[in-house]
């Protein structure tokens, strides 16, 4: 199960770069009978491009997290994320990166921007005893199972009678599984209810199945394509989780931290906090709206002037 990895498109920046290049702004890009197109020119034209003021804003909140955090993201993490990056990509990960207008340098610095954003909310996070309730109703312990992708769902049903008449799963998952990942290991597999590593219908419908049972055809609908996968699951060990949280205290707070990190209430009211404390103004008045999504200014106030200011 490769996971399909966007890239934001870095050729972007050359919009704002070209426009803000010191002494560039009379270059001429073109010129003809009648008149010319400068780099003033551009510029003037691409900064009204909603994409572009998207890429701005962007780029001033992940400035203000790298100035504060980005001491504390280390090569290491770096690299890992590379190398996470580079292997779920396989062979496609360099012409994606060029086509994106990355560079393994300048990859690497958008991968350190990003650490900095995430390390910036985990210093935000308080984690409750409601947080880590709710994060155990939700729990389920790792699992071992196999499971079978198959090509179509015609072929999932004539995979599932195979089964149903005694057919080998481990075999079965080698020959015909089009899941890269697990098919030479018979499907083979282990997750929790945390895992990504498999869609979560399949874990819904593993977690219910004894040791030794074999699931339904499974249909997961991919929410980014609307294309759908069909799956087959065998329970080799099911666990349960008991009435002890405290044996699963560290997994259940990362669940907590993890879920309040990824509300949208909770990151926006992080970036307008460390928008605020960063000084962050806007001196084009073109821009001058692109954080109000996290900023509101009294009509009072000075109408903002684009500098972050330690």
């Amino acid at each position: 199960m490769k996971k399909k990895i966007l890239l934001a498109t870095a050729g972007l920046l050359s919009v704002i770069v070209l426009g803000a290049c010191s002494g560039s702004s009379n270059q001429d890009i073109a010129t003809m009978k009648g008149g010319k197109i400068t780099v003033e020119d551009f510029y003037n034209e691409a900064k009204k491009e909603q994409t572009n003021q998207s890429l701005v804003r962007n780029m001033i909140i992940y400035k203000v997290f790298e100035n504060a955090y980005g001491d504390k993201v280390t090569d290491k993490q770096i690299d890992k994320e590379y190398e996470k990056s580079e292997k779920q990509m396989g062979d496609s990960f360099e012409s994606q990166l060029k086509s994106a207008g990355y560079t393994k340098k300048t990859y690497k610095e958008y991968l350190k921007q990003s650490l900095a954003f995430q390390e910036g909310l985990k210093a935000h996070v308080k984690i409750t005893d409601k947080d880590v309730k709710a994060a155990w109703d939700s729990f389920h312990p790792e699992v071992t199972a196999r499971i079978i992708l198959a090509s179509s769902e015609d072929e999932a049903k004539e995979i599932k009678k195979q089964l149903d008449d005694k057919g080998d799963f481990a075999k079965i998952a080698k020959e015909k599984s089009q899941d890269s990942t697990t098919k030479e290991d018979g499907g083979e597999i282990k997750f929790d209810s945390q895992s990504s590593t498999v869609p979560a219908e399949v874990k819904e419908a593993a977690f219910k199945l004894k040791d030794g049972e074999v699931s339904d055809v499974i249909t997961s609908m991919d929410s980014s394509t609307y294309q759908s996968s069909y799956y087959i699951v065998k329970m080799e060990k099911n666990s349960s989780k008991g009435n002890d949280m405290d044996k699963y205290k560290k997994e259940l707070n990362q669940i907590a931290e993890d879920t309040k990190m990824a509300d949208q209430t909770f990151s926006s009211k992080v970036i307008a906090d460390e928008l605020k404390k960063a000084n962050v103004k806007i001196k084009d008045d073109t821009f001058e709206n692109i954080l109000s999504d996290f900023l509101t200014t009294n009509s009072s106030s000075k109408k903002a002037t684009t500098e972050s200011t330690k």
